[in-house]
């Protein structure tokens, strides 16, 4: 990520609870999948209760990978028709590339 927060398309990037906005972007990802260690999870934590607009984006952020992660682990089934007709293209283009 840039460290430039216009570049980044951040309208600011102040240090608070010693991690900066563009810092916290940064793990936003990691945050969620509970992969940071705690020092950094805190510190996180601590930006996220005093500023109001990595509050506001990581809560968004947060709701749209909540949203797609539900989408992906429970797909609507595919109608019968559909199936078949991917099944033959997919195996036509197999055959195509032996």
């Amino acid at each position: 990520m840039t460290s430039d927060p216009k570049e980044a398309g951040v309208a600011h990037d102040r240090e608070v609870g010693g991690i900066r906005c563009l810092e916290v972007l940064d793990h936003l990802a990691d945050l969620l999948d509970g992969r940071l260690d705690a020092a950094t999870r805190e510190q996180i934590e601590a930006h996220l209760r005093d500023c109001n607009w990595c509050e506001r984006f990581g809560g968004a952020y947060a709701s749209t990978v909540a949203d797609i992660r539900k989408l992906l682990a429970d797909p609507e089934p595919l109608d019968e028709a559909v199936q078949e007709r991917l099944s033959r293209r997919l195996r036509e283009a197999l055959e195509v590339h032996r």
